[in-house]
């Protein structure tokens, strides 16, 4: 294979797959020293936008999920014209290849596999996260038993779709009816896509097949698969009961959500009974049935409740009648001595126990008992109820009786720190508090663990109010930025800006001139842990020295001076009556030149005594 490299960090080593948008390949991080997967978009998609930006969103999709069964995602980038997600590499087996293999799979292993799919489901649907490409293909078997779910390519967040005209995104086989109809997807959808992949495994194929991806979106829409157990008598009912009620046509027929067929999942693996209603097990939800009465005998005739006999009723009319008449007229009779004056009651709800007592005493009534109440609505000393109401008459001096806000109903807030994204979320919403979640890089905290709350745990605060975690993102990688050729101030400040320590260190060059970057390690383009240290060689120049007088000078002597000035020596002779003195030198004395620069010295050689013969 041709060595690749991607973001000059991920050296390939083999390809291992390869789907409709993209390749796969298994590499090395040469910073980490970790092997990773290379998911890379296939060229003919890098220049249409919308392919890029879907590529993208998976990246993005993901990278905020943390949680065993959900493959991590590392890194994302550009390499020229070519677009790549780095992520986790799983050692395992996906399920379609599995199921390929050896067909129908032992029907609890299967139910296990998705319970631990459903518990990844949950923390993406916690975070309005719906895959839309749920099948076994995405879900891997690692060695150790576990699965981790893949792929979120063509996830939607929030209210943020990914469409194409006239097409609908998804594997035909394992969409959802509405998902095949273009419609609105919850978490039902997956939940809809995992009983597919629970019927594949459990029977060894598909519930619905047909020659062309349209002709399986019909099927999905309209048709009922038939029940599992009747192509694998080996299915427990409890699990028949699971899957026929995630496959339901109707997404509010189906588990509401990927927790509760969670819980359905582990009955079935412990062997117990499930919520899924057994008419689902028997063929669906909307086939047509007879239902019991409502209170009917189990067998046998209805029952029915004799009319009772009417009696004559002029009797009781008649002594109704007497005790009216009695009762007026002793009213009439007290009115004649004393009656009381009827005044309007003021409606003082919303007004403070001070304002309130202004207002009835002013309408000639009094202040009767009061009591607090906790409430969410009206602010702490502020009147939350009064009897009788406001605009009814009442007896003038009567009392008004009220109820007083004490405030919202506060709960302790729970300690998180330390907790897996997952968890603390868990434990915040079990107390009805809304979480709102920021993510900050921390080389002291693992990834994905919180490391700071608000409110601090042990604090009080109104249910439904709002608790902000602050998750570990772990180490930051930074780019290391080229500062060969700067000054020492400009690379340190370069450097120190993007958040790593500088160590200089100084040497002498020939060709650098002083004061500026001859190397830096790690080098230019590698991405490294911020705070980590670079080192970076400055320049002292040229290392010169002053070229000593060794004129005059005997050979050895000069030899030495030169040499301990730091320079070599060449010695050349001529004939001269001045035996073994320096006569000239080159370079002249008191120049500057570099060490171990070579100065040729001519020294003198007495000539040779004449012949006395």
């Amino acid at each position: 294979m041709e060595e690749l490299v991607f973001g000059r960090r991920y050296r390939v080593t083999e390809k291992v797959g390869s789907g409709g948008m993209a390749e796969v390949y298994k590499a090395v991080d040469e910073v980490l020293g970790r092997t990773v997967a290379v998911k890379v978009l296939h060229p003919r998609y890098a220049s249409d936008p919308g392919f890029v930006a879907r590529f993208r969103q998976e990246a993005q999709a993901a990278a905020n999920l943390s949680h065993p069964g959900i493959v991590n995602i590392y890194d994302w980038g550009r390499d020229n014209e070519t677009y790549f997600i780095v992520m986790e590499y799983v050692h395992g087996t996906d399920l379609k290849a599995l199921v390929s293999q050896r067909g129908a799979l032992d029907p609890m292993k299967a139910a296990e596999w998705a319970s631990q799919v459903c518990a990844a489901l949950a923390v993406a649907h916690g975070y309005d996260i719906i895959h839309r490409d749920i099948k076994p293909h995405n879900i891997v078997l690692a060695p150790d038993g576990t699965v981790k779910v893949m792929d979120f390519g063509i996830a939607r967040a929030g209210n943020t779709t990914m469409t194409q005209t006239g097409s609908v995104l998804g594997t035909a086989h394992y969409v959802s009816p509405e998902q095949a109809q273009g419609r609105a997807l919850g978490p039902s959808s997956d939940l809809y896509s995992l009983g597919i992949v629970l019927y594949e495994l459990t029977t060894g194929r598909l519930p619905f097949d047909a020659d062309t991806p349209v002709a399986v979106a019909l099927k999905q829409v309209n048709e009922e698969p038939v029940p599992p157990r009747r192509i694998n008598p080996e299915i427990p009912e409890a699990l028949e009961a699971v899957i026929m009620r995630a496959l339901q046509k109707d997404p509010s027929a189906r588990y509401s959500s990927a927790d509760e067929m969670r819980t359905d999942l582990k009955r079935v693996v412990a062997g117990g009974l499930v919520q899924a209603p057994a008419a689902v097990a028997a063929g669906g939800m909307d086939e047509t049935s007879v239902m019991p009465a409502v209170g009917g005998a189990a067998a046998g005739a209805p029952r029915v409740r004799p009319v009772p006999q009417r009696r004559n009723p002029w009797p009781w009319i008649v002594a109704v009648v007497l005790v009216l008449t009695a009762g007026l007229g002793i009213a009439w009779a007290l009115g004649a001595f004393e009656r009381t004056e009827m005044v309007v009651v003021p409606d003082v709800i919303g007004l403070t126990l001070e304002e309130a007592a202004e207002e009835i005493q002013a309408a000639q009534l009094a202040v009767g008992p009061t009591t607090t109440r906790a409430s969410d609505e009206h602010e702490e000393g502020l009147i939350i109820e009064q009897s009788p109401e406001g605009e009814e008459e009442a007896p003038e001096g009567s009392e008004i009786t009220l109820v007083i806000s004490g405030g919202p109903d506060l709960v302790e807030v729970p300690d998180v720190v330390e907790r897996t994204e997952s968890d603390a979320m868990r434990i915040l919403r079990d107390l009805d508090f809304e979480v709102n979640i920021e993510r900050e890089y921390n080389s002291d905290v693992p990834d994905g663990q919180v490391f700071r709350q608000s409110p601090e745990a042990g604090e009080t605060a109104a249910p439904e109010s709002t608790v902000t975690i602050v998750i570990s993102r772990g180490t930051q990688l930074v780019r290391v930025p080229d500062v060969g050729g700067k000054t020492k101030d400009a690379a340190t400040a370069e450097l120190e800006g993007v958040g790593f320590r500088v160590n200089p260190t100084e040497e002498f060059h020939d060709s650098v001139a002083a004061g500026r970057v001859i190397s830096q390690s790690p080098e230019s383009g590698v991405s490294i842990d911020s705070g980590s240290t670079v080192t970076i060689r400055i320049s002292k120049g040229r290392d010169e020295v002053t070229v000593p007088d060794v004129i005059e000078l005997s050979e050895a002597q000069a030899r030495r001076d030169l040499r301990d000035a730091g320079l070599d020596v060449d010695v050349s002779y001529q004939v001269s009556p001045e035996d073994d003195v320096v006569l000239t030198q080159d370079p002249l004395p008191g120049q500057k030149v570099a060490r171990n620069s070579t100065v040729k010295i001519l020294v003198g050689k007495a000539p040779p005594p004449e012949d006395g013969g």
